[in-house]
Formats: structure tokens, C-alpha cells, sequence
């Protein structure tokens, strides 16, 4: 797992990586739904390592 982030939503916090599935509570979104996660703690990008001051400025996490 070369590229992961850490994401906050739902009060939670979760370790993500490109091609992973994950479940989210409280997300009022259907199965192939585009949502975009601007509340980003940590990136990680090949051997670069980002930590937001509480988040990673103008870091975003895509999914459906």
C-alpha cells in the first residue's frame, strides 16, 4: 500500500487507499455515488508524508 490517506467523517476516522471498499455510517449516498472527503488528517504518497495541523490543506479523497 504505497498511497493512503487518513480521512474524518461521521465523527470517525479511517485509513484509506485507492481500490478499497468501505462501509460509512450516517452517509446519505446510494451504491455508485460520487463523494468527495475534503476532511483529510493524513496523506501518504509514495515515501512523501503529509500531516495536517488538524487537516491536510486542500486535500481531498474521491470515491463512489
Amino acid at each position: 500500500m504505497n498511497n493512503w490517506a487518513v480521512i474524518k467523517t461521521g465523527g470517525k476516522q479511517y485509513m484509506v487507499s485507492e481500490g478499497q471498499e468501505l462501509s460509512v455510517e450516517k452517509l446519505q449516498k446510494k451504491d455508485g455515488d460520487s463523494i468527495s472527503f475534503d476532511q483529510v488528517l493524513l496523506v501518504s504518497e509514495d515515501s512523501s508524508l503529509k500531516i495536517g495541523k488538524p487537516l491536510v490543506e486542500k486535500a481531498k479523497v474521491k470515491a463512489k
